[in-house]
C-alpha cells in the first residue's frame, strides 16, 4: 500500500480509520499539522470512497436572500445593513415568489433562503413567505433560515423554539440552513460575533429540529481569529450532535472572505489551508456521508481539486449570491448546471444531481419538468410587507 512508505504514525492512523476507528481530538489536530498535504488528502479520499463510491453530487437551487437589514453588528460579516444604510434591501413577498417563479422555470429543486435579523418585519411575513412560495409547487424544497434566526422568530412570535419549528414546518419549511454556526469557541465568537447566539444554542435548535423529525446541513467558517485547536473542537461539537441526532446530511467549510468588514486578519484562509481542513473533516467527521467543497468561497477551480481532498459535492447552481461577494468574493454569481457537470466530470467523478438532503434525483423529479406545472400553478397573490 501507499501509506507503507510512510511514518509508522502514519501507517497506525491509515489502519485506525480503514477499521473504523474514530479519530481523537488530538490525531486531528496532529493530521492538520502535519506537512504532507498530499498524504493528508490521500488518506481523506480514500475515506470518501468507502462513504459515496466515485460519485460527486450538486444540486440546481437558487439563493434568496429577503433582507439584509439586522440587528446585530458581527464584525465579520460584509452583509449586514442598518436601516439608515443606503445600500439595505427587504424584498416584499411578491418579490420573492417572483424570483422563485424564475428559478422554477430553470429547473431549481430548492430554494436557500436566509437573511439578516429584520429589527421590524412581523412573524407572519415568514410563515406567508413558506406558504407562497410551497403553493408554487408541491415538490419545491424550502432550505431557509439559520439558527439564529429561528431563535429570532421565537422571540418574533412569542413562542417556544420547539412550536416556533413546527409552525414553520407546518407552513412549508423543509430543512434548516448551517449557517451561523461559525466557531463555536465562546472566546471566538465573543471576538468576532458579539451578542450573537451561543455555541450551545446553536446546536439546541438543530437538536430540536432534528428530533421532530427535520434534516440540516452544518457549516464552520475559518481562517481568521481561531485556532487549530477551537477548529477541532468545533469539529467534535458537531460529531457528537450527530452521534446522538444522526440529523444532519452535510457539513460545509466556509473560507472566511476578509474585505469589507470589521475583521481584519492577516493571513485569509489559502488554498493549502482550505484543502487540509476538508481532508481533516472528512477523516474526523467519520459519521458524516457528505463533505460539500462550496464553490462560491473556494472558487470552481479550487472546489474541483477539493474533490481528491475528501470532498463529494460541489453545492449548486446558486443564482444569486450576496453575502459571500459582499465580503470580496471573487467568484461567479452562479454556475449553470452544465459547468458543475464539467468540473465533476473533469475531476475523475460520476456527476449525480441530487436533492437538499443529497439524496439522487431524476430528471422527472424536476419541478420544472412536469408536463401540468405551468397549468396547475396556482397564482399566489400575497399581501407585501414593506
Amino acid at each position: 500500500m501507499w501509506f507503507a512508505r510512510r511514518s509508522a504514525e502514519w501507517q497506525r492512523l491509515w489502519e485506525k480509520v480503514e477499521s473504523g476507528g474514530r479519530l481523537t481530538e488530538a490525531e486531528a489536530l496532529a493530521l492538520w499539522r502535519d506537512g504532507d498535504l498530499h498524504a493528508l488528502g490521500r488518506l481523506a479520499d480514500e475515506a470518501r470512497a468507502r462513504k459515496v463510491g466515485n460519485r460527486a453530487t450538486y444540486i440546481v437551487n437558487r439563493y434568496i436572500n429577503y433582507s439584509n437589514y439586522c440587528i446585530l453588528s458581527c464584525r465579520f460579516c460584509s452583509f449586514a445593513r442598518k436601516k439608515r444604510d443606503a445600500d439595505g434591501f427587504e424584498l416584499s413577498l411578491e418579490q420573492i415568489v417572483a424570483k422563485a417563479r424564475e428559478a422554477l422555470a430553470l429547473g431549481v429543486t430548492e430554494l436557500h433562503i436566509v437573511g439578516g435579523l429584520h429589527p421590524s418585519l412581523p412573524f407572519a411575513y415568514y410563515t406567508e413567505m413558506l406558504r407562497a412560495l410551497k403553493a408554487l409547487h408541491p415538490g419545491l424544497q424550502l432550505k431557509c433560515f439559520t439558527a439564529i434566526e429561528v431563535l429570532h422568530l421565537a422571540w418574533l412570535a412569542r413562542k417556544s423554539v420547539q412550536d416556533t419549528l413546527v409552525e414553520l414546518r407546518d407552513a412549508g419549511l423543509d430543512s434548516l440552513t448551517g449557517g451561523g454556526a461559525e466557531i463555536f469557541d465562546p472566546g471566538v465568537r465573543q471576538a468576532i460575533a458579539r451578542g450573537k447566539e451561543s455555541a450551545e444554542e446553536w446546536l439546541e435548535v438543530h437538536r430540536i429540529w432534528h428530533r421532530l423529525g427535520g434534516k440540516s446541513t452544518c457549516t464552520m467558517l475559518y481562517g481568521h481569529v481561531e485556532s487549530l485547536e477551537h477548529r477541532v473542537d468545533h469539529l467534535r461539537r458537531l460529531r457528537d450532535l450527530q452521534d446522538e441526532t444522526h440529523g444532519f446530511v452535510g457539513f460545509i467549510p466556509l473560507p472566511y472572505q476578509p474585505d469589507h468588514n470589521d475583521l481584519p486578519v492577516d493571513h485569509p484562509p489559502t488554498a493549502n489551508d482550505t484543502l487540509r481542513t476538508i481532508a481533516v473533516s472528512r477523516l474526523y467527521l467519520d459519521n458524516f456521508d457528505h463533505i460539500t467543497a462550496y464553490w462560491v468561497g473556494l472558487g470552481p477551480k479550487l472546489a474541483q481539486l477539493a474533490l481528491h481532498y475528501g470532498a463529494d459535492d460541489l453545492h449548486g447552481t446558486i443564482v444569486e449570491e450576496h453575502i459571500f461577494h459582499m465580503a470580496g468574493a471573487r467568484t461567479p454569481q452562479q454556475l449553470p448546471e452544465a459547468e458543475l457537470i464539467r468540473l465533476i466530470r473533469d475531476a475523475g467523478r460520476v456527476p449525480v444531481r441530487r436533492n437538499t438532503f443529497y439524496e439522487p434525483i431524476s430528471p422527472a423529479e424536476d419541478p420544472a419538468s412536469s408536463a401540468s406545472f405551468r397549468a396547475n400553478t396556482p397564482a399566489v397573490q400575497p399581501t407585501a410587507t414593506t
